[in-house]
């Protein structure tokens, strides 16, 4: 049959239409084709803040797990992350290749708060999602201010407040110590003190800080002991726990010891510190420690043990950065899961606000995770703990709060 000029150009007009709704439909799907879903990711591989780097490999392996099983919903993951070495201006860099260059769809984990401190306004000017970053700070529950950014771990702020709470019951006259780190990340744990000791504050605690590159704290701790303090709070990443811990000791200095989350580490904390040294020293957790006894036959923590022997063969499962990684990725897995196949930015935020008591292997029994239009503090409980020199006990129920 011939073909007309009016039937060749209607022919043409849809062509042109179909070839115009795919070019629209990638525009709203950025990151993701019929196969694949692009993910990015920055942590520091190397640098002060290297200890770290093993969430990375263990998110890697992860996806890595997930597309050997099929992908989720038929498209597999292209998972890039790159190192940033904790320097929050290589952050923005390696930021802006992720989005602009390999056009993610969204990142994930992202780690450190001055390095997620550096992108959030951009990431939110850009719309493009910045899922459960891999730091308590509190402001990542500002909804209002950073309506594309959402946390995971519970709040610096909050645990803060669990241990002002624990010293005025067992020592009520306490003269207290803080070293933290001079950023967002560091500054929560005055402030979550100063919400619970109030006008006592001023009177009752010496603060002394640090910066993310500096050789050592030796000089803080020293410092700090010469106040006078019965009490010390510590929150540094790894590399400067483990430092306070050794010269807590070589001082001679025994104070009520309080160790912020993300330092306790047992492979790489605990260890280097020199187990013995840091026995009675307390701290709060959320994720279970691997290793603790308690969880030689926990069907999730068995889980975890699983995946590490058949993906990380090697690996030191002590070192709980891989349990918290864990978790990370199973709760970011179930949220693509729930997108059944729609990953449009817009759908994807929508799942990650739609967490009902959802339950994660790696968390302390109680915990769950819950998020909404209005809550991007996914976890809001925690539990207390001490070092016995071989592991950390938990004691005490699950402390409820929000920051």
């Amino acid at each position: 049959m011939p073909i007309s000029r009016r039937n060749l150009l209607g022919s043409s007009a849809t062509l042109a239409a179909i070839l115009a709704a795919q070019d629209a439909s990638a525009a709203d799907l950025p990151g993701v084709t019929a196969t694949e879903i692009k993910i990015g990711n920055t942590v520091p591989y190397s640098g002060n803040a290297s200890a770290y780097g093993v969430l990375g490999k263990l998110e890697s392996a992860f996806w890595g797990m997930v597309n050997e099983q099929g992908g989720v919903a038929g498209h597999k993951i292209n998972y890039l992350s790159l190192d940033d070495g904790y320097s929050p201006p290589k952050t923005v860099e390696q930021i802006r290749r992720l989005v602009e260059e390999d056009q993610v769809a969204f990142t994930f984990a992202t780690l450190g708060t001055p390095t997620n401190s550096a992108i959030v306004k951009y990431m939110n000017m850009k719309k493009v999602p910045q899922l459960f970053v891999s730091t308590g700070a509190d402001k990542w529950g500002d909804i209002k201010q950073y309506p594309w950014t959402i946390g995971w771990q519970p709040s610096y702020r909050t645990e803060a407040q669990v241990y002002a709470k624990y010293i005025l019951k067992e020592k009520p006259n306490a003269k207290i110590a803080i070293l933290y780190q001079n950023d967002d990340f560091g500054k929560d744990y005055p402030a979550g003190m100063k919400d619970v000791l109030g006008a006592k504050y001023a009177a009752m605690v010496t603060e002394a800080t640090y910066e993310p590159t500096d050789p050592t704290v030796d000089s803080q701790i020293t410092g700090l002991k010469a106040s006078g303090a019965d009490v010390l709070l510590v929150a540094a990443i790894p590399k400067y726990a483990a430092q306070s811990i050794r010269k807590v000791h070589d001082l001679d200095w025994h104070p009520m010891y309080f160790q912020s989350n993300v330092g306790i580490s047992v492979g790489s904390v605990m260890t280097p510190a020199g187990p013995e040294n840091a026995i009675g020293n307390m701290s709060a957790a959320y994720v279970k420690d691997s290793s603790d006894p308690t969880w030689a036959n926990d069907p999730g923590m068995n889980e975890w043990r699983a995946f590490m022997n058949k993906y990380m063969p090697g690996a030191d499962q002590s070192d709980n950065g891989y349990t918290t990684a864990y978790g990370l990725c199973k709760t970011m897995l179930k949220v693509l899961q729930q997108c059944n196949g729609n990953f449009s930015r817009a759908e994807i935020m929508k799942q990650v606000e739609s967490l009902h008591d959802l339950e994660n292997p790696v968390l302390l029994p109680g915990i769950k995770i819950n998020t909404s239009h209005t809550n991007h503090r996914p976890i809001q409980a925690m539990q207390l703990q001490r070092w016995t020199g071989k592991n950390w006990s938990l004691f005490g129920e699950v402390i409820q709060a929000s920051a």
